[in-house]
């Protein structure tokens, strides 16, 4: 999807106008002052910024024009919002609001139920992350944002993270020359070969234990009994059954 050649929402992208930074601040002192023609030129010239941001969530099942318009509402908010004091670049403080409007409406639009409690941090908690990084420029900490909503850092944590989006195993996170890895490929699996290979060589190697050494690994470590209680059940001593157990154990690593 390249954005000037699209035509979404009704929009030809490609006839799409472009501001200055010097005219947006210009709009934008206006709009402070109830100017509602310089507030439509405003939404009007920065329609592909909305359209380069909703770039990264298009292709997740939901309906790009939907995303679109709900983009435009973030703008919308970035504009009323907008402190024209600060020495703030305008895309700079808009995106995370145009970001935050797209990925509430996926969350309120996602199967998986979050409560309305933890929802209602996150949002906080999001909020305070715009604010933050406007005003320093930088992305917050968690503690950062916990200190201004006030609550534990790991409430913080909790709350966004149960908002997150699930990834697909197969959603491709680097790509060189045709060679696509993704998220799949940095995945370990426990399941390898390597350790079922194990598996067979351990049953081997049990199998081929006399059946006393094979009682007494039984009854220490299937049945968790303690040496004195092995050595008790089967009519030996501890110090027996501490010796018995320590040359069985070597056997078996001998024989892997």
């Amino acid at each position: 999807m390249y954005y000037n050649k699209v035509d979404i929402s009704g929009v030809d992208t490609s006839k799409l106008t472009v501001l200055t930074e010097a005219e947006k601040m210009e709009l934008l002192k206006k709009c402070k002052n109830g100017d509602k023609s310089a507030r439509d030129k405003l939404i009007n010239g920065n329609l592909r910024l909305v359209l380069s941001v909703i770039q990264k969530f298009i292709g997740r099942g939901e309906n790009a024009d939907d995303l679109f318009q709900v983009g435009c509402i973030g703008l919308m908010k970035a504009i009323d919002n907008f402190n024209t004091d600060l020495d703030v670049r305008f895309s700079t403080y808009a995106v995370p609001m145009i970001c935050g409007e797209v990925r509430r409406y996926m969350r309120d639009n996602n199967p998986i139920r979050v409560s309305r409690s933890l929802r209602d941090l996150a949002y906080k908690a999001m909020q305070a992350k715009e604010q933050l990084t406007a005003k320093n420029q930088k992305d917050p900490t968690m503690k950062e944002i916990a200190d201004m909503i006030g609550v534990k850092q790991s409430d913080v944590v909790l709350a966004l993270e149960s908002i997150t989006d699930p990834v697909s195993l197969y959603e491709p996170v680097y790509s060189d020359a045709g060679d696509t890895l993704y998220v799949l490929d940095q995945v370990g699996d426990k399941n390898d070969d390597t350790n079922w290979l194990d598996e067979i060589s351990l049953k081997e190697a049990i199998n081929m234990l006399q059946p006393r050494e094979k009682n007494i690994l039984y009854l220490r470590f299937f049945l968790g009994k303690t040496q004195v209680e092995v050595a008790n059940e089967i009519g030996i001593s501890q110090a027996q059954v501490s010796r018995l157990e320590k040359n069985t154990l070597c056997k078996i690593k001998g024989q892997i």
